[in-house]
């Protein structure tokens, strides 16, 4: 019987993951917030589920959404820039009891590097590094911390820098802005076919029970990479300070290109 594994949050990273997963013969569950999206999900041979975190508690079937299914990976972005108030916390907690009394053994989590904060002297970031106590950073950390503590099944956390793709660059939201700051600080992102690389060699090769970080090598400035993407797209070039100390941090991808033996795809 193939091996089934359940997708919480097929959006932007979550839906061509999905379809990756079924493409490597796995039996997939996925979840969407909309109907409108389920017809989309089934067409790619998704199993769908209509599922949504509110402050009331679960909208949805979670326990169908996660019946059968052996790992769990959850990717639901928290929105806190956007929404500090967001109840992402709240969320995570509800999710628990539901993954406890499933036949869910192993939980992929999907976090971030914004965990880390930025410094004036743009220190390499490992997995031991120190991590912020930005009100922010602590509430990634808290949920980080549920999974990582709870006994009842395995987590590996993965660590993303910003994740980009040709429809989504951050390019276009810097192109032509003026008195930027940080331009001789390093870049941290990886592009969405490497996550989903990473995801599925952690997948086939049973790696749980530790913490990725994820950001593609090298480093350039983003003075120098943003210029550069930015001539390639044929649009305005940022103009960054250049009479202001830069703060930064370079993440640093050593452990998971050692233990999966990973070579970035696509390189900035």
């Amino acid at each position: 019987m193939s091996h089934k594994i359940c997708v919480i949050g097929c959006g932007w990273l979550g839906f061509p993951l999905a379809k990756k997963l079924v493409e490597s013969h796995f039996i997939v569950h996925g979840s969407t917030t909309s109907f409108d999206k389920m017809e989309k999900l089934k067409k790619a041979n998704i199993i769908p589920f209509l599922i949504e975190f509110t402050s009331d508690g679960i909208q949805g079937d979670i326990k169908a959404c996660l019946s059968g299914c052996h790992t769990l990976v959850l990717n639901i972005p928290p929105g806190l820039r956007k929404n500090p108030e967001s109840n992402y916390v709240q969320n995570m907690k509800q999710l628990i009891p539901h993954i406890e009394t499933s036949s869910v053994e192993n939980v992929l989590f999907i976090g971030s590097t914004s965990v880390y904060d930025d410094q004036y002297t743009s220190p390499v970031i490992t997995e031991m590094s120190k991590t912020s106590s930005d009100p922010i950073a602590l509430k990634l950390l808290e949920v980080e911390a549920l999974f990582q503590n709870n006994k009842t099944f395995k987590t590996t956390l993965l660590r993303f820098s910003g994740l980009f793709a040709k429809d989504r660059h951050p390019a276009t939201f810097l192109s032509g802005r003026k008195e930027l700051k940080n331009g001789s600080s390093p870049v941290n992102l990886i592009h969405r076919t490497d996550c989903i690389e990473i995801i599925l060699l952690i997948l086939k090769q049973n790696i749980w029970n530790i913490v990725f970080n994820a950001s593609t090598t090298p480093h350039p400035s983003k003075q120098e990479y943003y210029t550069r993407v930015c001539e390639d797209m044929d649009i305005p070039i940022p103009e960054f300070k250049t009479d202001t100390a830069d703060k930064g941090k370079i993440i640093n991808s050593e452990k998971l290109v050692h233990l999966l033996n990973y070579d970035f795809q696509v390189k900035l």
